[in-house]
């Protein structure tokens, strides 16, 4: 389990490097996980630091905080 959130949460920083608006339904669409497994890796992304969110739910956008992971 340990290797798959952490692959998911290096795909979920790529796709947030190449689309900073991206959507939690399709950051689930394109990585195979469920919007809740969305969730919880951006969250624990969050927790570690890695990522911020910037404004609202709606509307806002995804910006990683430390380069290179």
């Amino acid at each position: 389990m340990e290797k798959t959130t952490q692959k998911a949460t290096q795909k979920i920083i790529e796709f947030i490097r190449g689309n900073p608006k991206i959507t939690r339904n399709e950051l689930a669409e394109k990585i195979g996980i469920t919007p809740n497994g969305i969730k919880y890796n951006l969250d624990k992304l969050k927790k570690e630091g890695k990522i911020r969110r910037i404004g609202p739910a709606k509307g806002g956008y995804w910006q990683v905080i430390k380069p290179g992971e």
